[in-house]
């Protein structure tokens, strides 16, 4: 699924995003408050300037990851 799939099932309402593989996803200054990575990899992801407010990331595998300026809070 590459990164504007992932944002469509997003703006649909879809927040649960377990196990899933989004190595290298560019999802930069994406909100994505309430999101729901359970279990995922999400190595090499882009999330610099996102909005992560309550974000569930138990278990993520987040390494290489860029979340420069990445926020908590919206």
């Amino acid at each position: 699924m590459d990164a504007e799939e992932f944002l469509d099932r997003y703006a649909a309402g879809i927040r649960q995003f377990h196990k899933g593989n989004r190595q290298g996803i560019d999802l930069k200054g994406a909100d994505l408050s309430e999101i729901d990575l359970f279990s995922a990899n999400w190595n090499g992801a882009d999330l610099s300037e996102a909005t992560l407010t309550r974000a569930k990331l138990n278990h993520t595998s987040l390494s290489r990851a860029s979340l420069t300026n990445a926020s908590p809070e919206s």
